[in-house]
């Protein structure tokens, strides 16, 4: 597993990119979890976040796409929010608009 961001969003925890997403670790534990599928080149898909539930409403979410979302930016890629949390989030920030793949 790759080491991709650290984000202090706590004692202990960190987000690590895993393969096709972003892990969040809390003592070596994977405790949320977000994927993303290739369309093409230049699109990627979300199409899974997940927290535990000791950590819903924590904005453990919102991290994760954040960090989706550094990732597009710096990659030049857009984005298509197909999850519901994740499409919800683009809705909320408006600062997303630059990688958000409208159909």
């Amino acid at each position: 597993m790759e080491q991709f961001c650290t984000r202090s969003v706590g004692i202990m925890r960190e987000i690590r990119e895993a393969g096709q997403g972003f892990v969040m670790v809390e003592d070596d534990r994977a405790v949320a979890e977000i994927t993303f599928q290739p369309v093409d080149d230049r699109t990627i898909v979300i199409d899974h976040t997940y927290v535990s539930e000791e950590l819903r409403g924590q904005r453990i979410g919102d991290e994760l796409v954040k960090a989706v979302v550094d990732m597009a930016r710096k990659e030049g890629k857009k984005i298509i929010p197909a999850c519901s949390f994740a499409h919800v989030q683009f809705k909320r920030h408006k600062d997303y608009k630059d990688v958000w793949q409208q159909e």
